[in-house]
């Protein structure tokens, strides 16, 4: 087995383990009422956004998620929240150089021997949910199962889900979709773009993600057969019907948000398992970016 495999399978232990230690943590996660800012690149950035709408959604403050390098230090903040699994991604690292003593800053990480560690005011280590490989599964969804937990919105029906998710068989066709579009709403929208990027990481698949309201306006003309639509949550009225018209093939499963992307995950090592390729090591990809010139 890959370690993506290995890791995709453990999630449902990762997932308990972040809700028991979310307590724990809650001194340096950030408080009801405070202003803040979500910080990080490619997948944690998408986990970031999907933080950030579930925090100003339930009325526990305003949030803002951006990708590191994007951060306006023009806005003043409470708090920032840095995402990073390895702990060494330099944009991360430069906007935590940057708010030292500006603005309290708490990073989430999986490694503890990294620069993070001096980097931000405040630590949280993920090390169980840490990964060899270089595409990120376990690690991502127990963070945010983790920011869930302290928001007070996580409960163990997510994790049967979860462990749903990785027993049940993928729909068939699925891997034979020349092309696929993922749709959220609210905080699943963090999530499509997620599943859309794990596809295309680990399998080299044509992917796509929209806010589900936006897909109408272009981007539905790209479904057809042979193509898949799927849905994070719940679909706006109509939408379905609408997508199913085209002759594309239309996926939801009512299980939690999270524990859908498990099934995309599986979609996708499937996918690069079916075409011969590597989900450990996608090309072009490293497990950090670390710019060396910085």
């Amino acid at each position: 087995m890959s370690f993506v495999e290995i890791e995709t399978a453990s999630q449902p232990d990762c997932w308990r383990r972040a809700a028991d230690l979310a307590q724990s943590q809650a001194a340096v996660l950030p408080a009801s009422g405070e202003r803040i800012a979500v910080v990080g690149c490619g997948t944690s950035f998408y986990m970031a956004q999907a933080y950030a709408s579930l925090r100003e959604d339930s009325g526990q403050g305003e949030t803002d998620a951006f990708a590191a390098s994007e951060f306006p230090f023009g806005r003043r903040y409470d708090r920032v929240v840095a995402l990073s699994r390895s702990g060494t991604t330099t944009e991360v690292l430069e906007l935590l150089d940057r708010l030292r003593g500006v603005t309290p800053t708490v990073a989430i990480t999986g490694d503890p021997q990294t620069p993070v560690m001096t980097s931000a005011d405040a630590v949280v280590v993920l090390d169980f949910a840490d990964e060899q490989s270089v595409v990120q599964t376990r690690f991502a969804t127990t963070l945010l199962t983790l920011l869930r937990a302290h928001l007070g919105l996580h409960t163990e029906a997510v994790v049967r889900d979860a462990e749903t998710a990785l027993a049940e068989p993928l729909p068939e066709g699925l891997l034979d979709c020349t092309q696929f579009t993922f749709l959220g709403r609210g905080w699943t929208a963090g999530l499509a773009n997620e599943a859309a990027l794990k596809m295309k990481e680990a399998s080299l698949s044509w992917t796509e993600a929209y806010a589900a309201m936006e897909y109408r306006h272009g981007p539905i003309s790209i479904a057809t057969t042979g193509t898949a639509t799927w849905m994070f949550g719940t679909a706006p009225e109509g939408l379905r019907e609408q997508v199913e018209e085209t002759g594309a093939r239309w996926v939801e499963s009512g299980l939690d948000p999270l524990a859908e992307l498990v099934r995309v995950q599986r979609l996708a090592i499937a996918r690069a398992a079916a075409r011969g390729l590597d989900p450990d090591s996608p090309r072009h990809l490293t497990r950090s970016v670390v710019l060396a010139d910085a």
